[in-house]
């Protein structure tokens, strides 16, 4: 019987995929196998002996302490794209905020009601005050083309704008997806230099935290729009809040509000309602208990932050799943363990993702407690696993 705990209220949708014949899913569990969160921190928290993996129903992993994971051998897993679409129908919402002040107007217009004034009298004389640009002709850079960012392209460009992308790290399912419209450019300073509008859909890490500032936001076009729907680190606060009251830069949309950015004139601050439809909500609850159970049951391993992609169907009797350090004959090390102990391999494979790496193999006979021991013991083991068929 595995279990699973929730941190979070997960739909039920996501539940339904654990078989209850084989599986104890809920909030109280112990020593739990496998852990499904949503926005909970769990960078305190402390991680049984039992612990194999985490699955984070959404793209974002900066609740989870990844390093402290991958030292002891648990598999992270997100779902990116699950939520993409709610997040691009957001993006092009703030397109829209950014431009023609809708919210100004709206609040307006409310006043005026409150003030006893006649509402249909006053709104073609107090209009003018909130006319804005179109967005169709002008140009939007979209920095980081993964699932939401090539989305949030290809609507633009449906949106009659011009469309400049930028990502060093483009997939190859991304440059399928992408619209040949959009402009794919290999420096940020194309997308500074000639967007009216800038959208930001990458993860936050030491390269990209901050990338925002005042060194970047002078290389803008003057004017330039702003839409972070990301994270909100990526922006340096301070720096976007003189850039606005300067004038350089027009508008600012975050999903990420704080109490100084809520405050400051021309910033439209959005209480992180990126994911926050019932439809995205689902679709990451499905997808990442499909990924914990098809980890937990095979060892396969898809959209995790600190392993490689790895599939091998299920062959022969037992599967031996071993976490390592990305270090030079660890492969001979372990296939000589299972010949030392009498196994042939019938099926194996491996593959690496920076300083970790991941082997699967598949033996003709019932692993036992000798050759996780000996698996265990070779330097630079993180975690063995045997599965049986």
């Amino acid at each position: 019987m595995f279990r699973i705990k929730l941190l979070n209220k997960i739909s039920p949708l996501g539940t339904r995929q654990f078989d209850a014949s084989r599986y104890q899913v809920a909030e109280d569990v112990e020593q739990e196998q496998g852990i499904l969160v949503r926005s909970a921190d769990i960078h305190d928290y402390v991680f049984p002996d039992a612990l194999r993996a985490i699955g984070r129903a959404g793209a974002g992993v900066n609740n989870i302490p990844v390093d402290r994971c991958s030292e002891a051998g648990i598999a992270v897993f997100n779902t990116p794209g699950a939520n993409a679409n709610a997040v691009k129908e957001l993006v092009m919402c703030a397109l829209l905020l950014a431009s023609r002040n809708i919210l100004g107007g709206i609040e307006w217009v409310k006043e005026q009601a409150a003030n006893g004034m006649e509402v249909a009298d006053v709104v073609e004389k107090g209009k003018a005050a909130f006319v804005g640009p179109e967005i169709a002709g002008k140009t939007l850079g979209v920095v980081g083309l993964g699932a939401i960012g090539v989305m949030a392209a290809n609507a633009a460009i449906s949106l009659g704008m011009e469309v400049y992308g930028y990502d060093p790290y483009l997939s190859v399912d991304g440059a399928i997806a992408l619209s040949r419209n959009v402009h794919h450019v290999m420096d940020l300073d194309s997308i500074y230099k000639n967007c009216d509008y800038i959208t930001l859909h990458l993860p936050l890490n030491k390269s990209t935290r901050a990338m925002i500032d005042e060194e970047s936001m002078r290389s803008m076009k003057g004017g330039v729009r702003i839409l972070n729907l990301a994270r909100g680190e990526l922006v340096a606060e301070e720096d976007m809040k003189a850039a606005l009251e300067q004038g350089r830069v027009s508008c600012y949309v975050t999903d990420f509000p704080t109490s100084v950015l809520a405050q400051t004139k021309n910033v439209i601050p959005i209480p992180h309602l990126g994911a926050s439809t019932p439809e995205s909500e689902e679709n990451c609850a499905i997808m990442a208990a499909k990924e914990l159970r098809e980890y937990l049951e095979n060892g396969n391993v898809r959209n995790s932050v600190n392993l490689p992609d790895l599939y091998l169907p299920r062959t022969g009797v037992s599967r031996l799943c071993v976490i390592h350090r990305n270090i030079p004959n660890m492969l001979s090390r372990i296939t000589n363990v299972c010949a030392e102990e009498g196994f042939n391999i019938e099926n194996m494979t491996s593959k690496s993702q920076g300083e970790y790496a991941y082997t699967v193999l598949d033996t003709d006979k019932k692993q036992g407690d000798n050759i996780r021991h000996a698996t265990n013991a070779i330097e630079g083991v993180l975690r063995v696993r045997i599965l049986q068929s």
